[in-house]
């Protein structure tokens, strides 16, 4: 390690945010980067433990070399840092800003204090990188000539074509939407995750040869008969988006939308300069749910200029209990959107141990208010835009059933090996595992990624 006595020299820093007022007024990033001074102390904070259970299963499921790269950030030396990160993660980019940093529970600087900020020294490897021209582009120096499609651009699907390009496999990637990203484009709003960054990224993997077919949906546009007769091996990175029933009667009211439509439509709006039919703007916003998504849709209200902002939670308040590490403590968090909400509104928006029984509408058939159950107390209150955000219950099946491949009684497809019931067709992502965190989406790819080029050259060097 560059500092032995480092960890208790030096106290965490974490990026500086724009205050919470202040952000709320537009859909730019809010953190700041504190500077290369502060960055190698907080490089220089970690331990380079015997058993670093930062990425270990505990912590990384890309099992980033975390020690390595803390040690080059403390020895100023942030181009061999930018090689020891890119070895076992595609694009840190993406995981160094929306992330939940399972790696910090699993920090043993933790168990005694605070956790080393290794989501934050990620960042700031890459993006220096970037900045420095050091991201340069990486052709295969030599074309295997297997042609491999990829179905869906999400970080599944991102992680698997590049690896199988770096390999010298001539990829192409179909997308249904009009950009590439999958959900890091249209799922994460802009203020966690600017697309200009995945837009980058994307330029650079056309740049090695990849080739993006967007507004293309397999089974509609192109047939999959098509893509098998056209290439070597198919993956299927579809994500798992079909979202789960509010349990309640909504027909015929407007006013009513999955969050993910809403958080879509905000983005299109942001990118495309159009209007938005979602727009929050004077309205009595009520979200359902207390995920990440439901968070985003707090934040994406607020800055439309929603007249209030009400976020119900099925479940009761969880206390703070004592923390069993290397896993985080047990109890509520409060996250960017609800610190937002209490700085504009002075109040936490979210109403635990509250459903929604029944939804109100008016003569128009707008939504006017909502029946809902709260600790066994029925009352109502008003709304105007409410947006469900209560998980995924698998994939979308029109993928599968247009190759003709059945989904498990999760909704999910693919085998442990990322095999499905026809030899040349693979699956990985969400789609294989669940809904589940961007980092475990790359590692999915890259997992598939080493098994197809397996398949195509009887090998692999991935």
């Amino acid at each position: 390690m560059g500092k032995p006595t480092g960890f208790l020299e030096y106290a965490r820093v974490d990026r500086p945010a724009v205050p919470a007022r202040e952000r709320i007024s537009g859909f730019g990033e809010f953190h700041t980067e504190p500077g290369a001074e502060a960055r190698t102390e907080q490089g220089a904070r970690c331990m380079n433990c015997g058993v670093p259970f930062c990425q270990s299963d505990y912590g990384c499921p890309l099992h980033n070399l975390i020690p390595e790269w803390n040690d080059e950030i403390s020895a100023r030396n942030m181009e061999y840092a930018l090689r020891r990160l890119l070895k076992t993660n595609d694009f840190p980019e993406f995981t160094g800003r929306v992330c939940p940093a399972l790696c910090e529970n699993a920090c043993v600087c933790s168990l005694y204090g605070e956790a080393v900020t290794i989501r934050d020294n990620e960042l700031a490897v890459i993006e220096n990188a970037w900045a420095s021209g050091m991201m340069k582009p990486e052709p295969p120096l030599v074309r295997t000539g297997k042609r491999v499609a990829v179905v869906g651009s999400g970080p599944a699907g991102l992680a698997a074509a590049q690896q199988l390009n770096r390999r010298g496999h001539s990829v192409t990637v179909y997308e249904r939407d009009d950009r590439p990203g999958g959900l890091l484009m249209y799922g994460i709003p802009n203020m966690k995750l600017d697309k200009a960054v995945i837009l980058r990224r994307i330029a650079k993997m056309e740049e090695e040869g990849i080739r993006f077919v967007c507004g293309t949906s397999v089974g509609k546009d192109i047939s999959p008969k098509e893509l098998k007769a056209e290439y070597d091996a198919v993956i299927l990175c579809c994500g798992a988006r079909r979202e789960r029933s509010l349990g309640v009667d909504t027909a015929g009211v407007r006013g009513v939308g999955p969050a993910l439509e809403y958080l879509s439509a905000a983005t299109r709006s942001l990118l495309d300069g159009a209007g938005n039919s979602l727009d929050a703007r004077g309205l009595r916003v009520v979200v359902v749910g207390n995920g990440d998504t439901a968070t985003d849709c707090v934040a994406t209200a607020l800055r439309q200029g929603a007249a209030s902002v009400t976020q119900l939670v099925r479940k009761p308040k969880r206390e703070k209990s004592e923390r069993i590490w290397p896993y985080p403590a047990d109890g509520e968090k409060t996250d960017y959107g609800q610190e937002e909400a209490a700085a504009l509104f002075g109040c936490d928006p979210r109403r635990y141990g509250t459903t929604v029984r029944k939804v109100v509408a008016d003569e128009d058939g707008s939504l006017s208010s909502l029946i809902v159950l709260t600790d066994g107390t029925e009352q109502e209150i008003g709304a105007d835009l409410l947006l469900t955000a209560t998980g995924f219950s698998g994939a979308e099946p029109e993928t599968a059933a247009a190759f003709g491949l059945e989904t498990d009684e999760r909704g999910l497809l693919g085998d442990e090996r990322y095999r499905t019931a026809d030899p040349k067709v693979f699956a990985c992502g969400d789609m294989r595992r669940g809904a589940s965190l961007v980092v475990w989406a790359i590692a999915e790819g890259r997992a598939c990624a080493r098994i197809v080029d397996r398949e195509l050259e009887g090998y692999t060097n991935l």
